[in-house]
């Protein structure tokens, strides 16, 4: 399984808008049971996909900043970007299947 890497507000552009292929951004917090259920999904997403995607974690507890950009009111939220650009949103924690459907365009 991929251990997923952990982005902050300072890297956040780095890491994630001026990425060179589509990442999926993985709002949580430790506090969050939701959380913690979709984490060994999105781990198995960035296994499956390690060509065409990239998968990081954003602890908005730690990192408010970001997330106040982002509008992140309700978590988990996982976000897809491409080429800079936030193209879709993910709210709440939900079975692979419905990941896989959602993010169809990120997978490879």
């Amino acid at each position: 399984m991929a251990d997923l890497k952990s982005v902050t507000d300072d890297s956040f552009d780095q890491d994630v808008l001026q990425a060179d292929k589509p990442v999926i951004v993985d709002f949580w917090a430790e506090w969050c049971g939701p959380c913690r259920m979709l984490t060994p999904i999105l781990e198995e997403l960035a296994t499956e996909n390690p060509e065409s995607l990239e998968v990081v974690k954003l602890n908005v507890d730690e990192n408010p900043g970001t997330a106040a950009k982002f509008g992140i009111t309700s978590i988990p939220a996982v976000y897809g970007f491409k080429d800079g650009e936030h193209v879709i949103s993910s709210i709440g924690a939900k079975p692979k299947q419905a990941l896989e459907q959602e993010f169809a365009d990120f997978l490879g």
